[in-house]
């Protein structure tokens, strides 16, 4: 089923983008293949300067969808453009381009530097590969990248294992800006550190989009945090978005119970909305058995008949906020108390 969410034209944007993977020995002597399926119709859209958060559990698909934006994983369809161009559509030295300007930062920095490099030599190798600055003016580089995520000049002398975690994150986000991207893909970049340091880190993504005004892609399990970043905000639920609108407003009036159960698991202080809604309990199916119908019905306290058998359909509760839901359980909770 493929979900278009009505905005205006994005720099990026994503459209009916589906990802399946194979299941090793899964297909015997004529036998029917299992697969995984990861995105199942996602639709996205993301303007330079703006940051979308993307919420889910774990294995809602988030992490398969940043990587498909850039093709590091191939979409099996769907359609994919950035700037004007269609990513599906590009060989190997364009699509080369297009990844320089979505650069991913990912949760364990020190996987993503290499060990032996020291910071400087790292910070300035993207940028010498793709020939955005010659051999005498690296020093100043990085000199500037350090300044703009908040480390010293001499943290450019030091290797990875002489840094904190938070310092080793604002090295891989200098080393993104180090090729001057339009957007920063930052899949759950800020989970593994401290909330003081989560909250620096925060800081300086916001800085950089106001700042250079790059595009956001805040990928997190953390509702408060997406909220302190991001002005829209899209929830998945195995392989779909369930939800997406503008932050304060999907945060204030859920349309969704699987967003309710979230913010009754992970509140957000800014969220007046007092919320009535059972715990989430179970775990999220097996992407090997899809559910029928809506496929949170198996977990959801508002579960109908219809919900275990028909697709929920777009719901419009506002100006570009949007819910598949067939229930609406908020509106339905202010109903009730006006009778």
């Amino acid at each position: 089923m493929s979900q278009v969410i009505g905005q205006p034209t994005a720099f990026l944007e994503a459209s009916d983008v589906k990802k399946f993977f194979p299941v090793r020995g899964s297909s015997w002597r004529g036998a029917s293949a299992k697969r995984v399926t990861a995105l199942d119709g996602v639709s996205l859209k993301l303007e330079k300067g703006q940051g979308l958060g993307l919420v889910g559990e774990s294995g809602s698909g988030k992490s398969t969808l940043a990587r498909c934006l850039v093709r590091a994983i191939e979409p099996d369809s769907g359609q994919i453009i950035l700037g004007g161009q269609d990513v599906m559509a590009l060989g190997p030295r364009e699509l080369r381009q297009v990844r320089r300007r979505v650069q991913l930062v990912y949760q364990d920095p020190y996987s993503s530097l290499n060990p032996r490099l020291r910071v400087g030599t790292a910070l300035a190798e993207p940028a010498r590969v793709h020939g955005l600055v010659s051999k005498n003016d690296e020093d100043e580089l990085v000199s500037k990248l350090l300044e703009r995520v908040g480390l010293p000049e001499s943290a450019g002398r030091r290797r990875p294992r002489e840094l904190s975690g938070g310092q080793r994150q604002r090295v891989a986000i200098a080393r993104a800006l180090s090729v001057q991207p339009d957007i920063i893909l930052a899949d759950e970049a800020v989970s593994a550190l401290d909330v003081s340091i989560q909250a620096q880190i925060l800081g300086v993504l916001r800085d950089l989009r106001n700042d250079l005004g790059l595009g956001i892609l805040f990928i997190a399990h953390q509702l408060p945090l997406i909220a302190q970043l991001c002005e829209r905000v899209a929830v998945m639920y195995l392989g779909r978005i369930v939800e997406e609108g503008p932050t304060e407003k999907v945060f204030t009036r859920p349309g969704h119970p699987y967003t309710i159960a979230l913010m009754q698991a992970n509140p957000v202080p800014t969220a007046t909305t007092k919320l009535r809604a059972p715990a989430l309990k179970g775990e999220i199916p097996s992407p090997l058995a899809i559910p029928s119908g809506c496929r949170f019905h198996t977990r959801c306290p508002s579960v109908q008949d219809r919900c275990r058998t028909e697709d929920p359909a777009p719901r419009q509760l506002g100006e570009g906020h949007v819910s598949w839901c067939h229930v609406n359980p908020l509106y339905n909770q202010e109903a009730e108390k006006a009778r």
